[in-house]
């Protein structure tokens, strides 16, 4: 197992801001190179949702809208033993989904949400999850985010997945000042090839999670401080930097239940154990 990258300490050099005037290859430079610095940081970047299969997944991320992928994560295993396959899905109780997925908030929307695709995938897709984002983007609750998720990590199709923290980073990267998710993700396309999508998603969002917080980021403990033109934002002292890390960055358990093998942190939680 490859270890993590551990985060810049006190006699790291001064972060450099980028310059006002940078050109558009200049950025494209800088962007392309935090992605290979995140890429030692997060070797075992990974989608947070627990899933075996794209069904599994498609649902979770549905559930995950609001709230955390831990909740996500502590919630699904009652819901997939119950309704194994979208045919069990679409002929639910609602009141006794409604129950089950409760934790995760926005219940019974989500319910009928749930439903809802699990019906459109046993009628329209023979009870298969379909492999192409306008096929996906028709079922209920499903968006563009949403698809790219499934598409790049269920069915390898590469995708950039834009939620808050993709949005945030991306900004404080002075790589797009849009705000609008669709033309973030346009945007961030003509910066990086394809093949490096789905995984620059997975840095990006592991890296807003873990260290690039929306409130008070950890300019101090950044290991790309040096490339980002935000630095100052947020702590900048090392030792105060530190304390602020999150998940195995600072020790404590990630969000899966069942992470991947090579993941270097503890699993988390059940639901109740917390």
């Amino acid at each position: 197992m490859k270890a993590a990258k551990p985060a810049t300490t006190a006699k790291a050099a001064a972060p450099r801001k980028a310059p006002k005037a940078e050109s558009h290859l200049a950025m494209v430079r800088r962007a392309r190179r935090i992605n290979r610095e995140l890429a030692e940081v997060y070797p075992y970047a990974h989608p947070e949702l627990d899933f075996r299969n794209p069904f599994e997944l498609l649902v979770a991320t549905v559930l995950s809208a609001q709230t955390t992928d831990l909740r996500v994560n502590q919630t699904t295993p009652a819901l997939f033993a119950a309704y194994p396959t979208p045919e069990d899905m679409a002929a639910a109780v609602p009141e006794e989904m409604e129950e089950i997925i409760r934790p995760t908030g926005f219940f019974r929307a989500k319910t009928k949400s749930l439903m809802g695709l699990a019906a459109a995938l046993r009628d329209e897709f023979g009870g298969e999850v379909p492999g192409r984002l306008d096929d996906l983007v028709k079922l209920p609750g499903v968006g563009r985010k949403t698809a790219n998720v499934v598409l790049g990590n269920a069915f390898g199709v590469p995708g950039i997945t834009v939620d808050t923290h993709f949005g945030r980073l991306v900004r404080r990267w002075k790589w797009t000042d849009e705000e609008d998710p669709v033309k973030v993700e346009a945007v961030v396309a003509g910066i990086f090839p394809k093949s490096e999508w789905t995984m620059l998603s997975h840095r990006v969002v592991f890296h807003g999670r873990r260290i690039c917080h929306a409130r008070k980021p950890a300019c101090g403990a950044c290991p790309i401080a040096p490339l980002c033109p935000s630095y100052g934002e947020g702590e900048t002292d090392p030792e105060k930097a530190r304390k602020l890390l999150k998940y195995e960055m600072g020790g404590y358990p990630g969000q899966r239940l069942s992470p991947p093998a090579d993941y270097p942190g503890k699993p988390a939680p059940a639901l109740g154990a917390e």
